[in-house]
């Protein structure tokens, strides 16, 4: 499985990084980007959380 991020969409308000922030980080031009893609069994908990609570759905998780 891997992370995808429509950045058209995306506000990068971080609350996927506040989340899991080893995963979603916020640069110092408060951009968002995804450190890592891939989903492992030990982050998809968290993940699908970032995934459920973005307010503008602009993450997925794809298989």
């Amino acid at each position: 499985m891997r992370i995808e991020v429509d950045f058209g969409l995306c506000e990068s308000n971080g609350v996927c990084m506040g989340i899991i922030p080893e995963v979603f980080q916020l640069g110092d031009d408060d951009q968002l980007s995804v450190a890592r893609t891939d989903v492992t069994e030990q982050i998809e908990a968290p993940v699908r959380d970032a995934v459920r609570q973005c307010p503008r759905q602009a993450i997925t998780v794809v298989d």
